[in-house]
């Protein structure tokens, strides 16, 4: 009884040292700074034993573990490799698809080019989706894989922890890029061309933390280059005066989920000095995504209209609407599992997109007239 009082008191003692707040300051400006009270992180940390205090005070703190998945399963060998690459972990490869989905539908519903046709580069994109996915996955562990060990999200993924070393994540690395470009090889060579030119984007992502608080724009720019690529792969060549606005309208979708997602990390990127907008837009994100969610759909929007495309796209564009607002209604910026539902139901809203336009295409390859936007 009387160890549990002291550890207890311990823990109430901690439990206060924490009130102080955290003041981050931009080292190019002094405009802004973010204030974390011991409310926010109380819910970031759901109880006592997870909070950061002083050794003296508690042990360190700790995540709960995550979930056994079907990696699990697999040969011991094996499993650093598909948790490097995300493998159970989907949702990013979705998000990486789904600007090529647009664009796909939305080229084919224009060009009115056969269904097998749009299916085919929807199963090339998809495809290569899951593998540049888990490239990027590679690039960014190996530039982060010091600073994700101060990270209690990341501190137990494969290089971080050492299962494997950075040599031979470069050799899988090689093999992820070697089938991104068998992939890319079906392509006409103007789509070539421009995927190739999106990888240097891909590199520099990782670096961009440690220098600005706009990483996130930085892989909106590259997460969404399949806006531009899979209409010039069905046509041949992309209408930029179409693609553009849909390319920007994914980007503004982008800075939207991401700045969700990294709020997850926000305490333990003050410590370490990682940036993001998460913490440049601090208490003001809620107004800022939504600002950015409106642009983004008025965007999607707009290049539908320049398509020429009928009602069921923009019901699609509307049920994302509703899916975003809900989102960024319930979204508690200081909890990590409502931060990921929220940034998984992010993804959701783009597939609303795609089902229009995939509604719209196939009503117009069916025959079926609709009208055009009222």
């Amino acid at each position: 009884m009387r160890a549990a009082l002291v550890r207890n008191f311990h823990l109430h003692s901690c439990w206060r040292t924490r009130s102080c707040r955290y003041k981050v300051l931009s080292a190019a400006t002094t405009s802004w700074a973010i204030r974390l009270h011991t409310t926010n992180s109380s819910r970031l940390y759901p109880n006592p034993n997870e909070l950061r205090c002083p050794r003296s005070l508690t042990t360190a703190s700790t995540l709960p573990a995550p979930p056994a998945s079907w990696i699990d399963r697999l040969p011991t060998k094996v499993q650093p490799y598909m948790h490097l690459i995300r493998a159970d972990k989907p949702i990013g490869s979705a998000l990486l698809f789904l600007p090529c989905t647009w664009s796909i539908t939305m080229a084919s519903y224009q060009l009115d080019v056969p269904f097998m046709t749009s299916v085919k580069y929807l199963g090339l994109f998809g495809i290569g989706a899951i593998i540049m996915r888990g490239a990027g996955c590679i690039i960014n562990d190996m530039w982060d894989r010091k600073l994700d060990k101060a990270v209690e999200r990341t501190k137990n993924r494969p290089l971080a922890r050492g299962d494997i070393t950075p040599v031979q994540a470069f050799g899988f690395l090689g093999i992820q890029l070697s089938a991104g470009l068998a992939v890319l090889a079906q392509l006409n060579w103007y789509s070539i061309y421009l995927g190739a030119s999106s990888l240097s984007l891909v590199t520099i992502y990782p670096f961009m933390k440690r220098i600005t608080y706009w990483p996130q724009a930085v892989l909106g720019l590259a997460f969404n280059w399949g806006a531009l690529l899979g209409w010039s792969a069905v046509a041949g060549a992309t209408d930029w005066s179409i693609c553009l606005p849909l390319y920007a309208g994914s980007f503004c979708w982008t800075l939207v989920y991401d700045t969700i997602y990294a709020h997850q990390d926000k305490l333990d990127d003050v410590t370490v000095g990682i940036r993001s907008t998460a913490l440049l837009f601090g208490p003001n994100s809620r107004f800022i995504l939504s600002t950015l969610s409106a642009s983004s759909l008025s965007l999607i929007t707009f290049a539908g209209f320049l398509n020429a495309n009928s009602l069921p796209f923009y019901a699609g564009v509307g049920v994302a609407a509703v899916k975003l607002a809900r989102i960024l209604r319930k979204t508690d910026f200081n909890s990590r599992e409502s931060c990921w539902k929220g940034f998984v139901g992010c993804g959701w809203a783009g597939f609303w997109i795609w089902a229009g336009a995939m509604v719209d295409y196939g009503l117009l390859a069916s025959g079926t007239t609709i009208p055009f936007i009222i």
